[in-house]
């Protein structure tokens, strides 16, 4: 990407909610806590393509322990701001977790349609543990009760980008949490 195409998708930009520098922070915090949390423990962070890959990428190199990983690709958003609902997954696990603890590395906490259905199809496959790390945590938007074990950041109700958050597969890899301006939707992407 361009300099003046980033340009372009940051100037779309009406509100940072979250820097890059607390979004940094934060992830060493985090981190920090987890390695702590499951030191000597076989432990697999579970990630939710596409929208978490930043967070775990990240996330992942803050926490000072072994470990190992694998991905999930869950659809539950067509192609608006609106989540239809109806989770669907992608691409399930590549390896077995029975009897190993499993974090849950998601981007944003929303409805908790979706993690209700993944914490459902996790447990099925009997690990020692299922838990969640949440970058964004928005509970105004709440339908499904979800504990979070490890949160990053509370958000208001808007439809956020940037930090691997799109909208219509675009603005992922903005570096900061951002609010797109309204004129952004009305032409479509």
């Amino acid at each position: 990407m361009t300099v003046v195409a980033r340009r372009q998708q940051a100037d779309d930009v009406a509100e940072v909610l979250v820097t890059s520098e607390e979004i940094a922070a934060k992830v060493r915090e985090l981190g920090a806590r987890i390695a702590a949390d499951y030191q000597g423990k076989d432990l697999v962070l579970v990630s939710i393509l596409k929208g978490a890959l930043p967070f775990l990428a990240d996330l992942m190199r803050a926490t000072q322990i072994p470990l190992a990983l694998d991905f999930l690709e869950v659809s539950s958003y067509g192609a608006g701001t609106e989540s239809t609902g109806a989770v669907r997954i992608l691409k399930d696990l590549a390896h077995p977790i029975e009897g190993r603890h499993v974090l849950v590395v998601e981007d944003i906490l929303d409805t908790g349609h979706t993690l209700s259905y993944v914490f459902d199809h996790l447990r099925a496959q009997r690990p020692e543990s299922v838990r969640l790390c949440v970058l964004l945590d928005k509970p105004a938007r709440r339908l499904i009760p979800i504990e979070i074990d490890y949160r990053g950041f509370e958000i208001p109700d808007k439809f956020v980008v940037g930090y691997g958050l799109d909208y219509a597969e675009r603005y992922r890899n903005l570096p900061f949490v951002g609010v797109l301006k309204p004129e952004v939707y009305a032409r479509g992407s």
